[in-house]
Parts: structure tokens; C-alpha cells; sequence
């Protein structure tokens, strides 16, 4: 999740169990337990500026359930040896501690770009994607329940507001679960119908909104995707998209590191093509086709074969950028979201130039429909 969020979260956690006299401090300790695990971040950009390193490795040894607690105990014991409100409280804060450090990981599971909640153990980190990375339905209770436990700080109110925004983003929560399990249940209706009842599949959510969500599955030649409202009523329509596997399966034979840390991370989740000489993958599941957050060139074709390179990222293009298309895309998934239609989003979020430009030369978008 977003840091802002993570800030809140920390903070109506601390507000929501400490004593009333210790309610502030207490608030402002929780949001910054909370961005602990963060500091992965710049600990990765001293050690690496291999861009596959740094994806895979971010959210994994500080965002682990076994070393969290670890790094909470420690914190607390310091804390009870040196502060007067642990020592004051010291089961409450021991609690605390533990509550804003592991419910860190635990929210960014909730994304789709995956946690390594059981590191240092050789498991897929985890990507439940009933959350996209920002969610205003979420951080906004956190936020108004830090307001009620900041302004009246000694009150019962002020607790009970704590209380009252994390129990609403518990159930923001519980209803994204259920909106997932309904598209879930679509989706594999529609994969059915098209013979990919076992074919490899996620679910996640468009930006800001639970209500619409984006329905990903892997097929022999490539990847299928398609876009469901919890309010639509007919059947979902799948636009299929090439990939070469044959190159991807080659290098995967090799054994090319990046290609196996790539594919581990994101569950095989990726697009590959070939430019000029080059293997390039991208990672399905943050983006719009054709244009995906995180593409990496991983391997260049010398002397028959495929030989590994130090990977780079490459940048995707920006159709939507500006105020402009800010609001293009905001207005295309409110009006998505209530209106059924075949046609992807991103078709809708496009300027008319950069339609134009993604068309094939007889003029139909370049994604089709398949069935």
C-alpha cells in the first residue's frame, strides 16, 4: 500500500490500544512502527542497482511474519528499559508494537504485487490482490479515526474513534474478498467456455476502486485478459494478446537467473517478446496492455542461443500522463464501472492521437476480442 496509508494504519492501531493519557504518543509511534519495513527500500539501493534484485528482494526479509516479531520484542524491551510509558503499560505496548509492525505486511499482501510474508523460506510471496496500491475507501477511515484519537486524546471518543476506522477498513476489507470471489466466479465461467477452465489466473482490482476489477489468465501462445464491474450482468468478454513463449521457454531452460527470479516472483505472470536481440519481460500484473509498470531486459540472442545480461528496466511509455489524462482515466472507470462494455479501458482512457497510434493499419484496436 501507499505510504500515507501505512502511516494511518500505524497510527489508529496505536491510538486504538494504548492508555488514554499516552493516546497522542502513542499515535504518532504506531505510524512510524508502521513504515518500518519500508526501509528495505534504501537499505536494497545500497547493496544492489539491479533492478530485478530490487523488485523481487523489496517486501521480503523486513515484511517477514518471523522477522517482524523478532525486531517488535527487541524494540520493546528497549523501550520498557528506557521509556516511562512502556514501563508504564508495558503489555499494552508490547502489543502495540506487534500490531503496527506485522499488520504492515499483512495490508501490503493485500496487493497485487506480492509480499514475502514467509521469508527467509524459498515460498512465492504472497499477492491476495483485493487491494489496488492506493485505495481512498481504506486510507480515509484510518485517517478520520487518527483525527477523533489526536483531537480528544484523553476521551473514551478518541479510542473509540481509533477503534471504529479500523473496524471500517476491516470491513472495506471483507467486502473487496467478496467482490473478488464474484468476478472470480465469472471469470472462470467464461475461461471455461473458452477451454481454459486449468489455465494459470489473477484477479486485482482497478485503480481507487474495488468495484471493477481486471481478470488476467495464461494461455499457450500468450495471455488473455478482460475487465468486470461487480455490476455487470452478461457474460465477460476476453481480449487475447500474443507472447512469445517459445523464447521465454528457451531461456527458462538455460537457466538464466533473472528469467527464474522473474518468473518466481510474479507466479509466471509475465509477457515476453523479442526486441531486435533482445528478451524482454514484463510483469502482467501492474499495467494496462500494452503498457506494463515493470519490463526488463533480460537476455540477449548470441550464437544460437540465449545468453544472460545484466538486466535493466525499461521504462514504459506514460499514454495517460497529466491532469488531462488523469481525468480520462477517472472519468473511463466511474463511467466502466456502472456501463457493461467489450471494449478495454485503456481503449477508453487514450487521447484520440494515441488511439490512432495503437491501431492496427486496417483501423480496429489493436487488441481483439477472443471467445
Amino acid at each position: 500500500m501507499d505510504s500515507i496509508t501505512h502511516l494511518v494504519l500505524g497510527g489508529a492501531i496505536g491510538a486504538a490500544i494504548a492508555p488514554a493519557g499516552q493516546r497522542r504518543a502513542a499515535l504518532l509511534a504506531g505510524a512510524a512502527l508502521n513504515t518500518v519495513p519500508d526501509l528495505d527500500v534504501p537499505l536494497l539501493l545500497t547493496f544492489t542497482d539491479d533492478p530485478v534484485t530490487w523488485m523481487t528482494w523489496h517486501r521480503s526479509f523486513l515484511h517477514s511474519v518471523f522477522v517482524l516479531p523478532l525486531i517488535g520484542g527487541l524494540v520493546w524491551w528497549a523501550c520498557r528499559v528506557r521509556g516511562k510509558r512502556v514501563k508504564a503499560a508495558p503489555v499494552r505496548w508490547f502489543w502495540l508494537i506487534q500490531a503496527c509492525l506485522l499488520s504492515h505486511p499483512l495490508i501490503d499482501a493485500c496487493t497485487v504485487y506480492g509480499t514475502w510474508l514467509l521469508w527467509p523460506l524459498e515460498v512465492r510471496p504472497a499477492m491476495w490482490s483485493t487491494f489496488f496500491i492506493v485505495e481512498p475507501a481504506f486510507t480515509l477511515w484510518l485517517l478520520l479515526g487518527c483525527v477523533m484519537a489526536w483531537c480528544i486524546p484523553k476521551k473514551p471518543w478518541g479510542r473509540r474513534g481509533a477503534i471504529a476506522g479500523v473496524t471500517l477498513v476491516a470491513l472495506v476489507l471483507v467486502g473487496s474478498i467478496a467482490a473478488k470471489a464474484v468476478v472470480d466466479r465469472e471469470a472462470g465461467r467464461a475461461l471455461a467456455a473458452m477451454g481454459l477452465v486449468d489455465a494459470p489466473r489473477f484477479s486485482t482490482p482497478l485503480p481507487f476502486s474495488t468495484l471493477l476489477w481486471r481478470v488476467v489468465a495464461m494461455t499457450p501462445g500468450g495471455y488473455v485478459d478482460a475487465e468486470r464491474s461487480v455490476f455487470d450482468t452478461g457474460p465477460m468478454e476476453f481480449h487475447g494478446h500474443a507472447s512469445n513463449t517459445q523464447a521465454l521457454a528457451q531461456a527458462k531452460a538455460i537457466g538464466i537467473p533473472s528469467v527464474a527470479r522473474l518468473d518466481w516472483f510474479n507466479h509466471g505472470f509475465m509477457r515476453a517478446q523479442v526486441q531486435g536481440k533482445t528478451l524482454v519481460l514484463s510483469d502482467l500484473r501492474m499495467g494496462l496492455d500494452p503498457d506494463y509498470t515493470f519490463n526488463f531486459a533480460v537476455a540477449q540472442w548470441r550464437a544460437d542461443q540465449w545468453q544472460a545480461i545484466a538486466p535493466r528496466q525499461i521504462k514504459a511509455p506514460l499514454p495517460i500522463s497529466g491532469a488531462s489524462g488523469f481525468k480520462r482515466l477517472m472519468s473511463a472507470l466511474w463511467h466502466r464501472i456502472w456501463h457493461q462494455s467489450d471494449a478495454p479501458l485503456r481503449d477508453a482512457t487514450l487521447a484520440p492521437q494515441a488511439q490512432a497510434a495503437v491501431a492496427n493499419p486496417d483501423g480496429t484496436p489493436a487488441s481483439s476480442a477472443s471467445k
